[in-house]
Parts: C-alpha cells; sequence; structure tokens
C-alpha cells in the first residue's frame, strides 16, 4: 500500500470512529431523555395532609374534617398526561356533632356501603415549574357515593427540592350527583359542599432526584 493511500486512510477511519461514538452518545441522551420524563412520580403523605369541608345551611355554617388514605401520582411532562389514584377514607368524615354525623354518614354518604372518596387525576394544564410556585388545572375523575364524575380542580403548587406542598379549593354539587339532600324544615342545607385541602408529599422520582 502506497504512502499517499495509507495517509487517506487514517482519516476516514478517525471520522468512522468519531460519527460512531457520536452516535452511541446520542442514543444514550435520548434514552436516558425517556427514562428521566417517564419516571416522575408523587406520593402523599396521609399523616401531612389535610381535607376540610364546608356546608353552609341557613341557621350555620357546618365545618368538618376527612382522612387521606393514601395518594400517588405519575406524571409524564411531555404529553401531560397524568395517572394514579387518590384515596380519601368516607368513613373518616366528622363535624364534631355526633348526631349530625350518624346522620352524614347512614342517609348522605352512606359510608358503610362507599367507604372510599377517590380522585383519579387524567391530566394537567398550565406551567407547572420544577421549582417554586406554579398555578395548574388538574382534570380527572371524581368518585364518591359509588358514582363517578369529571371534574377540573384548580391547584396552587409550592415545589422545593424533592417535597412538594398542593393547595386547592373547589365546590362539589352533590346534589346534582345524586346524594340525598340534608335539609329539613327548619334548616334548609346549600347544594354544594365546599372542599379545601392542603396535601404535603415528595417525588419518587423525576426531575425533583
Amino acid at each position: 500500500m502506497s504512502q499517499i493511500q495509507k495517509q487517506i486512510r487514517k482519516p476516514v477511519r478517525s471520522s468512522l470512529w468519531y460519527s460512531l461514538n457520536l452516535s452511541v452518545a446520542l442514543l444514550a441522551l435520548q434514552l436516558g431523555a425517556s427514562a428521566f420524563a417517564q419516571q416522575t412520580a408523587l406520593e402523599l403523605h396521609p399523616a401531612r395532609t389535610a381535607v376540610h369541608f364546608t356546608l353552609k345551611t341557613s341557621l350555620h355554617t357546618v365545618h368538618g374534617t376527612f382522612q387521606l388514605k393514601s395518594g400517588k401520582v405519575s406524571f409524564d411532562p411531555q404529553t401531560r398526561k397524568v395517572s394514579g389514584l387518590l384515596v380519601v377514607d368516607a368513613t373518616s368524615g366528622e363535624s364534631g356533632n355526633s348526631g349530625r354525623d350518624s346522620k352524614m354518614h347512614k342517609e348522605i354518604l352512606e359510608s358503610q356501603k362507599y367507604p372510599e372518596i377517590t380522585f383519579a387525576p387524567l391530566e394537567v394544564a398550565g406551567d407547572v415549574q420544577q421549582q417554586g410556585d406554579s398555578q395548574a388545572q388538574v382534570k380527572g375523575t371524581f368518585r364518591i357515593h359509588g358514582q363517578d364524575h369529571e371534574i377540573v380542580i384548580p391547584v396552587a403548587i409550592h415545589w422545593a427540592g424533592a417535597e412538594l406542598t398542593m393547595d386547592t379549593d373547589f365546590s362539589i354539587p352533590y346534589l346534582s350527583w345524586g346524594l340525598k339532600n340534608p335539609s329539613t324544615f327548619i334548616l334548609r342545607a346549600s347544594d354544594t359542599v365546599q372542599l379545601s385541602i392542603h396535601a404535603s408529599g415528595h417525588w419518587a422520582g423525576g426531575p425533583a432526584n
């Protein structure tokens, strides 16, 4: 082989080797980015989550609480699709009045028959930042008294490292959703109940880690 041919083949081999290395690196970055986007998972802390309800009546305003049983959500930042389930213990509802609570559980919620109230998120709208404060609209399925209802919930999000807090305030039109009217001849209740939720959790995977 002539000296000229050797000099030509050397840069060709170097170019091929560089192209091969570059292709492998790009493939690794694509696979890493895909896994990065798919591993964003949030787990809520029941002990650090508060579920409050408010019902206005003609005589007074009723305040009460429920307890979160569990909450796990997976989020794909690329498609903005969400999956998972938030579960509230319907039997834990209390308002500080045993007679009123007994009626709520036996006649309104029928919590022995329907012991869970759930929300299954489906999609997120809004500019959710990886740190700091964000506002979002979460579309999903709210299940109560054995029936599913589509709903959009406004959520204020504060993200600090791997820790996350969320606050939301929205109304439930329980009468139009088929639950019994608690009104009596003397006391008239509103046809909607207000839910206020403060939730705390951490990211199990994804950008926060």
